[in-house]
């Protein structure tokens, strides 16, 4: 409490004053919803792509930054004037790329208040809530996804879920697990090197930045074919582990696939696991974006099976289910190895900590110190659609996406490449060449109205069209589809 107003007690220094108020805050508070709700119900006025070049930004803003506040008004019309010409907009219903990473209402309060709290939950005591937030509702997350109850903390082996950012972080926490795992009783120096790694040629690069962070020497990409579509044989893994253990070597982390990158592939997850198993090596199974399908029934009977014979399993809420990111749910059945891999306990930390038997640190499950209160926004999701919703949400793409598939079936003059799954579908003009391909699919993209890309499977260059953006309806799915006839045609875009 200060001596005289507008001083700090004992100091002669006057109180630092913010230049936003908590009333002004309030306000700027309302201004910025309506702005952030013009944008979103306005979004198709804009072309999906963003169009720019490349360092087009520095030469619009100033060098240095201002020495007085500005106000909100300023820096909006800045938002508009130069930062959404650089803006590829991934909330476009008619964003069809890679795969969304979908952003809801829910999830954006959710964030809100994280900010707000702005609270870095590293320790159980640094906010005991957020601790205890992440284990419940990845407890949630898990029963809805009908996950094995070893991945639940309430289980009898050690497991339970984490948050990561994305899921090369997931991938890379889990390689560390089973490192620490292999190298148990065994001499790091000496046994490191001879450790290997195995996922297929359809694994997303995550897994091979993963074997670089961690010092793997050995990465074996399997390669898949497409009379198996593109799925790893377990014949195939068998022979490559087996000839490793041949030469000396430790086959010691196994990264199956449920809905790839590329083309939606599914790897016969029980199968590959009993493989991996007989000879000792962790199996961990990257579902980033298809492994909230598993909340379906009928998905889960299709494409999730074996799972308790896995022991870690990501997937990415940020990016179907409607989770602004960054939520990347990792779970594993048993924490032990996770820990041994990556606790580090410097005593500071722990000052004034009460309850040292019983607390749960995430920092233990995770590479950096810090994170952020990122179940809240989680949370507010599965509370504020319920399960069914989010349900009803995730078939809506299903079957935009298997009406899409008849239509490109019945057209001569394309091929489907790949079995629709999780809402992308893998098409191709056909009879042209890679050169045509690429020229058409561009003079698409160029058109604004719409943003695809290409991925390649036996050699041919392949459009990828993935239904599950938040705000898309069936409409947009015809207009791009009439789109793409359009241009293949020899029409204009």
């Amino acid at each position: 409490m200060s001596d005289t107003p507008g001083t700090s007690a004992g100091t002669g220094a006057e109180d630092y004053e913010h230049p936003i108020s908590h009333e002004d805050f309030r306000q700027l508070g309302y201004k910025m919803i309506d702005a952030i709700v013009d944008y979103r119900s306005n979004i198709e006025k804009h072309p999906v792509r963003s169009e720019v070049a490349p360092g087009y930004l520095a030469e619009k803003l100033p060098e240095s930054a201002p020495t007085q506040p500005e106000g909100l008004d300023a820096i909006l019309s800045d938002v508009q004037t130069h930062i959404m010409p650089g803006i590829t907009h991934w909330q476009h219903p008619s964003f069809f790329s890679w795969y969304p990473a979908n952003s809801s209402y829910p999830a954006l309060l959710g964030d809100m208040l994280s900010s707000a709290l702005g609270v870095v939950g590293f320790a159980w005591i640094g906010s005991p809530a957020a601790t205890e937030l992440e284990t419940v509702t990845l407890d949630w997350l898990a029963r809805f996804l009908r996950l094995p109850n070893a991945f639940l903390s309430t289980g009898t082996t050690g497991g339970g879920g984490v948050i990561q950012g994305t899921a090369s972080e997931a991938a890379l926490v889990a390689l560390l697990a089973a490192r620490a795992r292999a190298l148990d009783g065994r001499d790091p120096c000496a046994d490191s090197p001879r450790l290997v790694a195995y996922t297929t040629d359809q694994a997303h690069s995550c897994v091979k930045k993963a074997c670089a962070v961690a010092g793997i020497q050995h990465l074996r990409l399997l390669p898949t074919s497409a009379e198996r579509g593109w799925a790893l044989d377990p014949a195939t893994l068998e022979a490559a582990m087996a000839a490793d253990e041949g030469h000396g070597l430790v086959p010691f982390f196994l990264t199956t696939l449920i809905g790839t990158t590329s083309s939606a592939a599914v790897d016969p997850v029980a199968e590959l696991a009993a493989v991996a198993r007989r000879h000792g090596a962790w199996v961990h199974v990257d579902a980033a974006y298809a492994g909230v399908f598993a909340c379906l029934p009928d998905q889960h009977d299709l494409y999730f099976q074996g799972l308790e014979g896995v022991d870690s399993f990501s997937t990415n809420p940020h990016k179907g289910m409607l989770v602004t990111f960054d939520c990347s749910a990792l779970w594993v059945q048993n924490s032990f190895w996770l820990r041994t891999a990556l606790s580090l306990e410097p005593q500071f930390q722990f000052a004034g900590l009460r309850h040292a038997a019983e607390h749960l640190d995430y920092k233990d499950w995770q590479v950096p110190l810090g994170r952020r209160f990122r179940a809240l926004k989680l949370w507010f999701v599965l509370r504020m659609y319920g399960t069914e919703r989010l349900q009803a949400y995730l078939r809506h793409h299903l079957d935009m996406a298997k009406a899409l598939a008849r239509l490109v079936e019945a057209d001569p003059a394309f091929d489907i490449i790949a079995t629709p799954r999780f809402g992308l579908v893998c098409f191709a003009p056909r009879g042209a060449s890679e050169e045509e391909s690429t020229a058409l699919l561009e003079r698409v993209n160029a058109s604004g109205r719409t943003f695809m890309v290409h991925t390649r499977l036996g050699g041919r260059h392949v459009w990828r069209l993935a239904v599950g953006g938040v705000h898309t309806q069936w409409r947009h799915v015809e207009e791009v589809w009439a789109l793409v006839q359009k241009v293949v045609g020899g029409g204009e875009a």
